[in-house]
C-alpha cells in the first residue's frame, strides 16, 4: 500500500494490496490487478519476495513436519519407516533446510537461464529487460505461483516451446515435493528401490499429466477461440503446457475464459488435485487421490487390506484421505454456493474461481477481477485455506491419534 509500490505515487487500495500480497505469499497467482502495469519494480519487488518467501516456506514446513510425525513412532516403527522412506529423516533440520535452499537455487537458476535467453535471443528483447523477465518468471515458475509480469500472462509466447517447456518443468519439479526431488536424486535409475510415497507420486503425477495434456488438447483442438486457428505443432505444445498449469502453475498461453465448458470442468478436477506433498503445489495432492483409488479397487475386488506397490495402506492413512477430501470437497462447495447466491455470475465461472483459489493455481475465466471487495476477501480467506490448510489438517490428525481401549459392538447400515 505503500506510494512507492504504484506508479501514481498512491498505493493501493487495502483489498487490492492485501489480496496481491495473499496471492504471492500463498503462491497462487490469482489477481486484481496488472502487476507489470499497476506495480513499480519496487511493488513488483514485494511480489517476488513473497512469491519466494512463500514457496520456500511451505517447502520446509512440509518437509519438517513429515520428518517429525515420522519420529513420533516407537524406535521399532520409526527404524521400520526410515528404511522405508529415505528421505524424509528427521533429526537433521539444518541438513533439509540447507537441502531445500539447493534445490530453489539450482532449478530456479537453471530455468532463468534459459527463459533469459530465449528472451533476449529469440525476442530481441534488451539483456537488462530480458534478465528481469527471466528471474521473475523462473522464481513464479518452480513456486507454482501463476504470476506474471505481461497483462496477456503467456499468450504471446503461444507455440513457444522454448520458452514454455523450461517453464513446464520447473513448475513440474517445483510442485512433485521435496522428498521425491531427494529421492529421484538419489535412486533415479532404481525405481525399483523408490520409498512408496515416491512411487506413488512420480507414477500418479506421470497419469495426471499424460491424462491432462491429451484430453485439453483433444476438447480444444477445434475450438475457433483457442488452438483451432493455431499451427498443428503449436496446438501440440499449448496442449501439453495447459495440461501442466492446472496442477497449480497458473501460467496460461490461450484464454481460460474462452475455453470449451468441458476443459474447464476437467481443469477444475485437475486443479482440485493439485501436486506433490511437501511441493509448492496446492490441491489435495496426488497421494490422496492415490489412496481413494486404492480403497476403491480394494472394494471392488473384494478384499479386506489395501496394497500398494507391495505395500499394505494403514486404517489411519486411509481415514485422513477421506477426511481430507471430503472436508476440502465442502469448503469448496460451501463457498461456490455462497458465491452463486450472492452474485449473479453462473456456476461454472464461481467453481473454476473457488477451486483455483483453493488448490493455490492462480488460473483465471476473469472473473475474480470482477467480483466485489467482500467476494475477493473470501478467495483470500479460501487461498490461506487452500494453502496451509491440508498440511495442518493431516498433521493434526496424526497427533491427535487417540487409541480407544474398548470397542463397541459391530452393526452395519444399508449402504446404496
Amino acid at each position: 500500500m505503500t506510494p512507492a509500490a504504484t506508479p501514481d505515487g498512491e498505493g493501493l487500495d487495502f483489498v487490492p494490496a492485501m489480496f496481491s500480497a495473499t496471492s504471492a505469499l500463498a503462491v497462487c497467482g490469482l489477481g486484481v490487478i496488472s502487476i507489470g502495469h499497476d506495480l513499480t519494480g519496487f511493488g513488483q519487488g514485494v511480489v517476488l519476495a513473497l512469491i519466494q518467501i512463500g514457496g520456500v516456506g511451505i517447502m520446509t514446513m512440509a518437509s519438517l513436519l513429515g520428518a517429525t510425525v515420522v519420529h513420533r513412532f516407537s524406535v521399532r516403527m520409526q527404524l521400520n519407516v526410515e528404511a522405508e522412506t529415505h528421505s524424509q529423516q528427521g533429526g537433521d533440520v539444518r541438513g533439509i533446510v540447507g537441502r531445500i535452499a539447493l534445490v530453489f537455487v539450482t532449478f530456479e537458476g537453471l530455468t532463468f537461464v534459459l527463459i533469459t535467453c530465449r528472451l533476449w535471443l529469440g525476442y530481441d528483447m534488451p539483456f537488462g529487460e530480458a534478465t528481469y523477465s527471466g528471474l521473475f518468471h523462473a522464481v513464479s515458475a518452480f513456486n507454482n505461483a501463476g504470476m506474471s509480469l505481461y497483462d496477456d500472462n503467456f499468450l504471446r509466447f503461444s507455440g513457444d516451446a522454448l520458452i514454455l517447456a523450461p517453464v513446464a518443468a520447473a513448475i513440474v519439479l517445483g510442485g512433485i515435493g521435496f522428498p521425491v526431488l531427494l529421492e529421484l536424486r538419489r535412486r533415479l535409475h532404481r525405481p525399483r528401490t523408490w520409498n512408496l510415497h515416491t512411487k506413488i507420486t512420480v507414477t500418479t503425477t506421470v497419469v495426471l499429466l499424460i491424462g491432462g495434456m491429451v484430453t485439453i488438447t483433444a476438447l480444444e483442438w477445434y475450438n475457433p477461440n483457442t488452438l483451432a486457428p493455431l499451427h498443428w505443432s503449436a496446438r501440440l505444445t499449448d496442449g501439453f503446457f495447459h495440461g501442466v498449469v492446472p496442477r497449480s502453475g497458473g501460467i496460461n498461453v490461450i484464454k481460460t475464459g474462452q475455453m470449451e465448458d468441458s476443459t474447464l470442468l476437467v481443469t477444475i478436477m485437475l486443479m482440485f488435485v493439485g501436486g506433490g506433498s511437501a511441493g509448492t503445489s496446492g490441491g489435495i495432492k496426488v497421494t490422496t487421490l492415490a489412496v481413494i483409488i486404492a480403497v476403491v479397487m480394494t472394494e471392488v475386488r473384494a478384499h479386506d487390506k489395501v496394497h500398494v506397490f507391495g505395500r499394505r495402506l494403514s486404517p489411519e492413512v486411509i481415514r485422513q484421505s477421506l477426511s481430507l477430501v471430503f472436508l476440502s470437497t465442502m469448503l469448496v462447495a460451501m463457498t461456490t454456493l455462497l458465491l452463486l447466491t450472492t452474485t449473479e455470475h453462473p456456476l461454472l465461472p464461481v467453481l473454476f474461481e473457488v477451486v483455483s483459489a483453493f488448490g493455490v493455481v492462480g488460473l483465471s475465466t476473469g472473473l475474480t477481477s470482477v467480483l466485489p471487495a467482500w467476494a475477493q476477501c473470501l478467495l483470500i480467506v479460501l487461498m490461506v485455506a487452500g494453502r496451509i490448510g491440508p498440511i495442518t489438517f493431516v498433521t493434526a490428525l496424526v497427533w491427535r491419534d487417540r487409541r480407544r481401549h474398548y470397542e463397541f459392538a459391530e452393526a452395519r447400515p444399508i449402504i446404496g
